[in-house]
């Protein structure tokens, strides 16, 4: 199964924000994800209606929008009106969860909801007949370059085995570098918001072109993320020059091998004369 490659737009360079989406674009990103903070649910304000507004314009990929603020049913519709394709909402700043999850749906977007590492599951159980998506929080709300809350894969694999039972994908938020990536691929979970641990502030391009047809290749950051160790057998999803997904076929993959940090990966690619 492919892998759904977010990136965090609160991260992206907003003196050419417009470069940034067209580089993370042509890289064969997913979603763009945006996070909105309101300062009261969330110590913190980032993005806001215009940045939606402007990065809607750039791009015909799916955008989120990650509500971190008070009582997101009464201004959901401010997001879904500026081009929002997925709406996550929190339990814990929404009084009446199910209907405004409804509503989303109702306005033709997908809904979605965000867990919190200290939100038990048994309390959002019955909202998740109505997500299109499930986003766990690795790390708290808020900030990025967080570090990596270990206790809460329990959460991710219990809701891996509830996917097919509620029909949702399941997403993962925080210090998503490319060790969490594979580990958590192989439990269950369908994509990743990638921020500082794997993409933005690395000094490289997105992506770089090469071959004689100037195909479109994936950047020396993402490769890292459609790295896999060998023996997890985790699901790999390639961007930008072709790539490969589900791919079964032995004859029709490039392996390499490589070292990052003194830990062995292993990188597929599938065969192309122009790449």
């Amino acid at each position: 199964m492919e892998k759904l490659l977010c990136p965090s737009m609160m991260c992206a360079d907003y003196g050419r924000l417009a470069e940034e989406i067209k580089a993370l674009d042509e890289a064969g990103v997913d979603i763009f994800h945006c996070d909105i903070m309101d300062s009261t649910f969330v110590p913190n304000i980032t993005m806001g209606l215009m940045d939606l507004k402007t990065i809607r314009k750039y791009t015909k990929k799916p955008v989120d929008v990650h509500l971190m603020i008070e009582n997101p049913g009464e201004k959901v519709d401010w997001f879904l009106d500026a081009g929002a394709d997925i709406v996550y909402i929190h339990p814990e700043s929404e009084r009446y969860v199910v209907k405004t999850l409804a509503h989303i749906k109702s306005r033709g977007a997908a809904a979605g909801i965000a867990i919190n590492p200290d939100t038990s599951l048994a309390t959002v159980e019955e909202m998740l007949n109505l997500c299109d998506y499930v986003m766990v929080m690795t790390v708290n709300p808020g900030f990025a370059g967080q570090k990596f809350i270990q206790f809460t894969k329990n959460k991710v694999r219990a809701l891996a085995e509830l996917k097919e039972k509620y029909g949702f994908k399941l997403m993962i938020d925080g210090s998503c570098s490319p060790t969490v990536i594979e580990e958590l691929s192989a439990m269950g979970a369908d994509g990743f918001i990638l921020g500082t641990s794997a993409l933005f502030g690395k000094g490289r391009p997105y992506a770089d072109h090469s071959g004689a047809e100037g195909r479109k290749g994936m950047s020396n950051v993402v490769r890292l993320i459609a790295l896999k160790m060998k023996e997890t057998g985790a699901d790999v999803h390639a961007i930008g020059d072709g790539g490969f997904a589900g791919c079964t076929s032995p004859e029709n993959i490039h392996q390499l091998s490589v070292s990052i940090k003194g830990r062995p990966y292993t990188y597929f690619r599938m065969a192309s004369t122009n790449i």
